[in-house]
């Protein structure tokens, strides 16, 4: 089983920046990436990916349509003990409040902390190696 990071935001940019910065981890086979352009394509593939276990859902929190808001609480109903990371280039108090209210693990501010970022993944890799 292929283990996978659902990485959802508007902006296409993010695609060659993730694949840049996760190149070595992609090569080894660690996990794969896989991009969405909007909540309602992230919730075709959570319902979809068969033969994929997804560790951790990385979502934009502005997107056009349906925000990282309304995704998260969609990707809780599909699947609850997903970890979820918002990123936001709107890094304020209440953006954040709201996030781990609605059962985000963390948000990220953009430019993203690609340190950050990493450490919480080690994290989702490290948990699922501990279930398997």
């Amino acid at each position: 089983m292929s283990v996978l990071v659902l990485v959802v935001d508007d902006e296409p940019d993010i695609v060659p920046l993730f694949r840049q910065r996760f190149r070595r981890d992609l090569r080894a086979g660690r996990f794969a990436l896989e991009f969405a352009g909007s909540g309602p394509q992230a919730l075709g593939l959570l319902t979809a990916a068969r033969g994929q276990e997804i560790i951790l859902l990385l979502s934009d929190v502005n997107m056009p349509g349906m925000s990282g808001f309304d995704l998260l609480e969609r990707a809780r109903a599909l699947r609850p003990d997903l970890p979820v990371i918002m990123i936001t280039a709107y890094g304020d108090a209440a953006t954040e409040a709201r996030a781990r209210a609605s059962g985000a693990s963390n948000i990220l501010a953009k430019p993203i902390d690609f340190a950050a970022l990493r450490a919480e993944l080690e994290a989702c890799l490290a948990a699922r190696e501990g279930r398997a």
